[in-house]
């Protein structure tokens, strides 16, 4: 499924070794962005002693398949007869590798479809940038090619709008949807917001002053970023390592080698400019507009995701809410570093439905 050459092993080494290193500043250790100390740390310990062969290996050890559209796709069969099929969706700036440990603890209630998004690790990138769409091409691979009549779907971050707009184009073939975040209501009269969805656009304009310059770059000049950190991979780990600081409600749950694998995906299979697509298609209008999701709707919201809280109100306002659940505790990558809960929640709202 992935072998990297030995040539692209040591270029990646010798990369590392010349790395150079930006000046620092008279701040603390994160408050301008990575810490200069704890990345050349990390750096240090990318090129010498990780040991990428054992986890190419434990990647190519999953249950990979392709479909007729060439996406690449994981599927865990179901331990039981009878279960139904649930789609899961990851996000930015993340891989399949945060799905696993989920897709794992699931496959007791559910058959486990992981489509990785078009142009993230070695799923190659949609020819153009109209259509077909991401949701698209994941219903016809479970409806049409793997023979699904009805399925359920989970996603988080750039994977929750794909899962919406499933939900929203396939009504009769959704059983329902878990979304970790919802999408903005259309055409919202500020006169009729309520306190708390006041309070929370209040919270996300702060958080997005704050911390959405990336969305921003990846949204209008996606492509300039992309070549500083398609060169230099401790560019592109400080790029995805400080998003999984400020993004997570601990992150010491991200070993050493968990970021660096999710950071050596990027690099060998050179896709950290695809992955910038969702960014700048949906900013351009590309994608179908949000309307209503009438099919069941649960939504987990995590604590330490990006803007706060999202209240029931402004999920209400576009989706068929079934289910609405503030987590104790977990972040932007819930599945990595809460999957019990996370997996209890999907469980738990798609029981009764199927």
């Amino acid at each position: 499924m992935l072998t990297v050459s030995d040539e692209d092993l040591e270029d990646l080494r010798a990369r590392l070794r010349r790395t150079r290193w930006a000046k620092p500043w008279p701040v603390g250790a994160w408050d301008a962005g990575v810490d200069g100390d704890y990345l050349r740390r990390l750096v240090e310990y990318w090129a010498t002693d990780y040991d990428w062969r054992k986890h190419e290996a434990a990647i190519n050890a999953l249950p990979w398949h392709v479909a007729e559209t060439s996406l690449h796709y994981l599927r865990f069969d179901a331990q039981r007869d009878g279960a139904p099929a649930l789609l899961l969706a990851n996000g930015w700036p993340s891989t399949f590798l945060e799905l696993v440990g989920l897709a794992e603890r699931l496959s007791a209630d559910f058959t486990v479809v992981v489509p990785l998004l078009p142009g993230y690790a070695t799923s190659p990138q949609r020819p153009a940038l109209d259509g077909p769409h991401v949701h698209e091409l994941w219903h016809r691979l479970m409806h049409d090619e793997l023979g699904f009549a009805r399925y359920g779907a989970h996603g988080s971050d750039v994977g929750a709008g794909e899962v919406s707009r499933l939900g929203q184009a396939f009504p009769d073939a959704l059983i329902g949807v878990h979304l970790l975040s919802v999408s903005e209501p259309p055409d919202v009269d500020q006169s009729e917001l309520t306190d708390s969805e006041r309070a929370y656009l209040k919270s996300r304009a702060e958080w997005d002053a704050a911390e959405g310059g990336y969305a921003h770059e990846q949204r209008t000049r996606p492509l300039t970023l992309a070549q500083g950190l398609s060169d230099s991979p401790s560019g592109l780990l400080a790029w995805i390592v400080e998003k999984h600081r400020a993004w997570s409600d601990d992150f010491a749950s991200f070993s050493d080698d968990f970021l660096l694998t999710q950071a050596s995906l990027y690099w060998f299979t050179d896709s950290i400019s695809t992955s910038f697509r969702p960014y700048f298609e949906r900013g351009h209008g590309l994608v179908p507009r949000h309307e209503r999701v009438d099919v069941p709707t649960a939504l987990a919201r995590f604590p330490a995701d990006l803007g706060g809280v999202q209240p029931r109100s402004w999920a209400e306002r576009s989706y068929n809410l079934a289910r609405y659940r503030v987590m104790p505790r977990g972040g932007h990558f819930a599945a990595h570093e809460e999957p019990e809960l996370l997996a209890e929640d999907i469980t738990e709202f798609f029981r009764p439905l199927t």
